[in-house]
Order: C-alpha cells, then structure tokens, then sequence
C-alpha cells in the first residue's frame, strides 16, 4: 500500500485553500496572527435570565444567545416545557414543539380578537402570491382545510 502520511492529492479538492490569493477575504484581509489566538478569550456577561427560559437537560446552564424575549405561556407554554423534560434526540422533544408552534398560532389568533382586531389571515398567510404563482397549490390546501375542518364539525355534532 503507498505511503499517503502526507500526500492528500487523492483527495479531491485537497489543497484549494493552500494558495492565499484565492480567498475570499484576500484583498481586504490583513493577517495578523489573532487568528489562531481564539481559544483564549473573555466570555462576554450572559444576558440577565428576566423571564422563563427554557434550557435543554443536556445542556442546563444558560446559553449566550437566547432565542426570544418572550416567555413560555398557555397551552403551547405547557407543551413546550414538557417537550424539554426529552432529549434533544428524540421525538418526544421535537414533535411536541412543532405541535406547540402550531397551538401558538392559534392562541395569536384569539388574542388579536381579543384585543379587538381581526386578523388578516389572506394576507398573513400570503395567499396573494400563493394565487399568483401557485394556484393549484392553493386550491388544494384550502379544499383539504375545508374537508378537515368539515369532518371535524361533523364528528363533533354527531357525538352530541
């Protein structure tokens, strides 16, 4: 078998990097040498914890970015705190937070009626480009949208 310790040119596109002229930084770039110097750095100060944030039990402390202000409420605020009793790599996190994402939306909606706005569900939901360039599409979505919803009153009556 040959020696390859330190010949990669089998590897294709082995060496792409190695001329500094063909890089996209290169005219601008003024290499210093901090560039390899990343490991020793200050962590800047966490964000003050102000409102429930929820941590993955893998990792529990708090992470340097947070991915909203707002905090977890109501129905999808219990959902997704029991989607992060699981692992990150399992389904029993994942698919509980993509339910709770939908639970959300709806709980949107009955806040902005609440609050004494309607909604523009045609707009928001941009159906305008959908009819434009993607007709069919829509017409399918809102047939399968009008059968479930249909089956679902139907159920609903019958059971009364």
């Amino acid at each position: 078998m040959e020696n390859t310790t330190n010949n990669y040119s089998h590897i294709k596109g082995w060496g792409i990097d190695a001329d500094p002229t063909n890089e996209p930084t290169h005219p601008m770039k003024h290499y210093t040498g901090d560039d390899h110097k990343r490991l020793n750095w200050e962590r800047p100060p966490l964000q003050p914890e102000t409102v429930e944030i929820l941590k993955s039990n893998e990792r529990p402390n708090l992470s340097a970015v947070l991915g909203t202000s707002v905090p977890p409420t109501g129905l999808s605020g219990a959902i997704r705190r029991y989607a992060f009793k699981y692992s990150e790599s399992s389904y029993g996190h994942w698919l509980p937070l993509l339910l709770a994402d939908r639970v959300n939306v709806v709980e949107g909606l009955i806040d902005d009626l609440k609050q004494g706005h309607i909604p523009n569900i045609f707009a928001e939901k941009g159906w305008k480009a959908d009819l434009k360039y993607n007709p069919k599409g829509l017409a399918t979505k809102v047939l399968v949208t009008a059968l479930a919803t249909t089956a679902v009153l139907a159920y609903l009556r019958r059971k009364k």
